[in-house]
């Protein structure tokens, strides 16, 4: 196992020196054992380089900010190593760092296998509900709940010692690395740029598979030009662990179609130049002026604030419930777009602000919704309480009191794990 310099990741290298490369990317939760069942076969032929995402597995706890930050450290890792251009296979999270790969270089990538992997992974508020739970629990609930989600129900009937390390890899897992990916996680969506994917794909997914199914692979398999969908019969979400011989074959077969060159490099076309889209320019009213005329519209960049810290659902609600649009736009550009988004203040510290204000100003569903905003934006439950606590001296007593019904109500809520 390799030492870890920052901005790289921890990895382990099997099979020939010389060979062409082939990385296998873990999904969120597990190591990078959850490959161990493929590696003999696969280690014949190619040099296989398995990463352990941060914090997971005994590595480095060191967060990163979105599927694209682990993707460059990825690309650093094997800078390091020397390696150029490689096959990848990911699995769920790690699948997502391949198709970022795949669009962001794909000079590098050679051929992609995506296994329980989807373009969008379910919606942002589930993947930031997760990380409120973890941040108030831990990572037991995590761990409870991995062997229902990852394996059928026969199979952990039939395999505890499997389980049991399933739930132990969950366990070990640095809690703010978690936190970091599930966050990652909620704003990864590249379904409009599937269609620049231009290398070979497998898609493989498990027929019980109910995180990311069959129908997230068909998805991949629409919008990329050269996918092909295979369907593992009885396995569910890790598949390579539940079904591991369907799973080598698969991806056996599937890289042996990548030609290799007599230096055991892999030998692909020249990258292709992506088109370059001109950017839409923003319609200016003809008596606008020049300054006006340059300012960008904050409603996009507010909209897409609002949606992070409030939630998909309440954002929605919101916007539904004003017919002509004109409040909900105000609050979207001003708000969210010039407030909000400055950079003088971090989010967990607006929220204690706003809970503050909110309290003093009696204002208690506002105070509900940014309670559970404060509870995504990091601050923990007795920070929060804390916060009307001290508010409380300054407000009014009766004030802090009815405030303290409300977010203990919601706290309660948003970090109760699901039974």
């Amino acid at each position: 196992m390799s030492e870890t310099p920052p901005n790289t990741l921890q990895y382990r290298v099997d099979g020939p020196e010389q060979a062409p490369v082939l990385v296998l990317g873990p999904s969120l939760g597990t190591t990078f054992h959850m490959w161990d069942r493929q590696v003999p076969e696969l280690a014949r032929d190619w040099r296989v380089v398995r990463f352990d995402l941060p914090g997971h597995g005994g590595a480095p706890a060191r967060p990163f900010t979105s599927v694209a930050d682990l993707g460059d450290r990825l690309l650093a890792t094997l800078d390091a190593l020397g390696v150029q251009r490689f096959g990848y296979a990911g699995c769920s999270l790690g699948g997502a760092v391949g198709l970022d790969l795949a669009l962001r270089a794909p000079h590098r990538v050679a051929s992609l296998a995506l296994v329980a992997a989807s373009p969008r992974f379910g919606t942002a508020d589930e993947f930031r509900q997760r990380g409120v739970i973890v941040r108030a629990n831990g990572l037991e609930p995590m761990a409870r709940t991995a062997p229902e989600q990852w394996f059928t129900p026969l199979f952990a009937g039939a395999q505890p010692a499997i389980v049991d390390w399933a739930v132990q890899m969950v366990r070990t897992t640095d809690p703010a690395c978690y936190i970091a990916a599930c966050e990652a996680l909620a704003v990864f969506d590249v379904r409009e740029a599937l269609g620049r994917v231009d290398i070979p794909v497998l898609v493989l997914v498990g027929s019980e598979d109910q995180v990311t199914g069959p129908a997230e692979a068909r998805t991949l398999v629409a919008g990329i030009a050269d996918a092909r969908l295979a369907v593992v019969p009885g396995a569910s979400h890790l598949a390579p662990v539940e079904q591991p011989a369907a799973v080598t074959d698969l991806l056996v077969d599937h890289f042996a179609g990548t030609a290799q060159d007599t230096s055991g490099a892999l030998a692909v076309p020249p990258p292709r130049t992506p088109p370059v889209l001109a950017a839409e320019a923003p319609e200016v009213a003809p008596d606008a002026g020049p300054a006006e005329a340059d300012r960008p519209d904050p409603y996009e960049k507010g909209l897409g604030l609002r949606r992070e810290v409030l939630g998909d659902a309440h954002v929605d609600q919101a916007l539904a419930d004003d017919p002509d649009g004109a409040f909900q736009g105000l609050v979207t550009r001003y708000e969210w777009g010039e407030v909000w988004s400055r950079d003088g203040l971090d989010r967990r510290t607006r929220s204690a602000v706003t809970l503050t204000a909110l309290l003093a100003g009696g204002h208690r569903e506002a105070l509900a919704d940014h309670t559970r905003a404060a509870l995504r934006n990091g601050l923990a439950p007795g920070e929060i309480r804390e916060i009307v606590l001290h508010a409380g001296v300054y407000c009014g007593l009766p004030a802090a009191e009815t405030a303290l019904r409300v977010v203990t109500r919601v706290i309660e809520e948003e970090t109760t794990p699901p039974s």
